[in-house]
């Protein structure tokens, strides 16, 4: 890869597996100024990316192709994200075949690590990112995580962030805790080199119906009701050309009995969002 050229008298905020941006959103508003490098492999996303943070310099490359020292042009690095393709660890995928390179791409972490030192890392992916071990063949020969190792690269994976001068810590969070309406969980795992304390946040939202929310102590969990704009057209998932599967209409079908005939206060979102 080429010299960005960067020409900033910071510390560094790098993005890498960036995506349309959501993780540079979340830093930009923490930080309040703009991730300084984007990276990923998809050009696309790295337009969607562009598109939403235009003060950011921007490389459309595969993460391994990206050397660190000429990518920073040898400036500090404060901070460096990674959101590694979590399909290939995630218990979503169920007991289908896996690719090797996809659930080893946590990775190129280590490998900023070696290089260039990021005061802090920060990496997100599924909980079972703490499964991640070595692969087997099954019966057709395809490569499946193998159940007696379970957990061990990930172990491996640490112990190289620590020697490279990294205090390590991770935690299992959800994002409704914090003010944001999904219920799914998400592995945070922070290494920084500074001596500074690893510190997590306090959950500001709880279920409405908990003591903590009760008393004021905590805000309700926000629903996904209330981010949406429901006065825009939005073709209904009933109308596909490709059916949906049976799972998903269980889903579906839990929804309603749960949220509109078994609920003391039906949620319907009446026609034209009105």
């Amino acid at each position: 890869m080429t010299n960005l050229n960067l020409g900033f008298g910071h510390e560094l905020v790098v993005d890498n597996f960036a995506g349309g941006g959501g993780a540079s959103e979340g830093i930009e508003q923490a930080l309040g100024r703009p991730v300084d490098l984007a990276i990923n492999h998809d050009a696309a996303a790295i337009a969607t990316h562009t598109a939403n943070h235009p003060g950011t310099e921007h490389a459309v490359a595969d993460v391994w192709d990206v050397n660190p020292d000429e990518a920073t042009n040898g400036q500090p690095v404060g901070l460096a994200w990674f959101s590694p393709d979590c399909r290939h660890h995630s218990k979503a995928k169920g007991g289908r075949p896996v690719s090797k390179s996809v659930r080893g791409l946590a990775w190129v972490s280590a490998r900023w690590a070696a290089l260039v030192k990021p005061r802090v890392i920060k990496l997100e992916n599924v909980e079972e990112f703490l499964d991640w071990g070595p692969l087997v063949k099954n019966a057709k020969g395809q490569l499946v995580p193998d159940p007696a190792r379970k957990g061990q690269t990930f172990r491996g994976f640490v112990r190289a962030l620590k020697r490279h001068g990294y205090a390590v810590d991770w935690r299992i969070l959800r994002a409704c805790d914090y003010g944001t309406p999904t219920i799914r969980k998400r592995l945070f795992l922070i290494a920084r080199r500074d001596g500074l304390p690893i510190t997590w946040p306090k959950p500001t939202h709880g279920d409405p119906k908990s003591p903590a929310v009760q008393r004021g102590t905590l805000q309700a969990y926000r629903t996904a009701a209330e981010c949406i704009d429901w006065s825009l057209p939005c073709p209904s998932i009933f109308g596909r050309k490709r059916e949906l599967v049976e799972n998903t209409m269980k889903r579906i079908a839990k929804g309603v009995m749960r949220y509109v005939i078994d609920s003391e206060s039906p949620f319907i979102a009446p026609p034209g969002g009105r």
